[in-house]
């Protein structure tokens, strides 16, 4: 996964990369979310990402390259912004922008504690397969049972083996996961509904995310990903996250907004595997 995050220059602004599906024909939105943002920072190389927002408008196949095509809307001395279209087949399927900074010395420091949650040792491992990834949730035995109902929040633990040196790459990492439990985490207060129907009966897509980075991407150990849904209604979703280290720091935020839906009856012509 960091190779596929590791973008490849192709030319004045734009680059290439490949996609992982894994057992679906569709590409998660925080792959294409974490490779726009190496994109960027490969383009403003005195710089470091603080955020990046991204919208989806339409599927991308794992099967075939990806471009990322950035286009600078700012380069001071101190903040640079770009847009980066995510295109395939000459067609945008997302957009994100980016926010570049060089970072000073604080004037004011304070930022929201970590959870009161159990730790990683008393977390229930996750079957949600990446090498060199160890992911457990807390309290949950599994994320997508229809039965795990309880309050619309999901709290993981995740542990990298390796964790990059390059902040770039780093950040990107911690963006890949930021979409994960969303949906889970809305749907565990609805009891007999669960993302084990998702691409079956119900119809659901991560369709913006954005990512915040307020410290220096490195950590050691474990990091908490505190997942809250504030609002589900009118067939949409939105959560907001926090991602703390063990120790205590916080060293990103996000949100996301997703679609619920029933599956539409001409859905089902489509093979489940590339469903959204």
């Amino acid at each position: 996964m960091l190779e596929l995050f590791d973008v490849r220059p192709a030319g004045d602004g734009r680059f290439t990369g490949g996609s992982d599906g894994g057992s679906r024909r569709v590409v998660d939105g925080t792959q294409l979310l974490a490779q726009a943002l190496v994109a960027a920072a490969k383009t403003f190389e005195d710089k470091v990402i603080r955020s990046g927002h991204a919208t989806f408008s339409r599927a991308v196949d794992p099967e075939r390259p990806v471009e990322f095509v950035v286009e600078e809307t700012h380069r001071g001395r101190s903040m640079a912004s770009a847009v980066v279209g995510v295109e395939q087949g000459g067609r945008r399927c997302a957009t994100v922008s980016v926010l570049a900074d060089t970072p000073t010395a604080d004037v004011v420091r304070h930022h929201v504690p970590r959870p009161e949650v159990p730790g990683p040792a008393a977390a229930v491992s996750a079957d949600m397969p990446l090498t060199g990834r160890d992911l457990r949730i807390v309290g949950v035995a599994d994320v997508n049972d229809p039965d795990e109902v309880g309050p619309p929040e999901l709290h993981a633990w995740l542990r990298y083996d390796p964790i990059p040196d390059r902040d770039d790459l780093a950040k990107a990492l911690l963006a890949h996961f930021t979409g994960h439990l969303s949906v889970s985490a809305t749907l565990r207060a609805h009891p007999g509904v669960g993302t084990a129907q998702a691409h079956h009966t119900l119809s659901t897509a991560p369709m913006t995310v954005a990512v915040r980075f307020h410290e220096p991407a490195g950590w050691d150990g474990w990091l908490l990903y505190s997942h809250e849904s504030i609002q589900v209604g009118a067939g949409m979703s939105c959560v907001r996250g926090l991602v703390h280290t063990e120790d205590g720091r916080l060293v990103a935020s996000f949100t996301q907004e997703a679609m619920i839906r029933p599956l539409r009856g001409d859905d089902t012509a489509i093979p489940a595997e590339a469903r959204l």
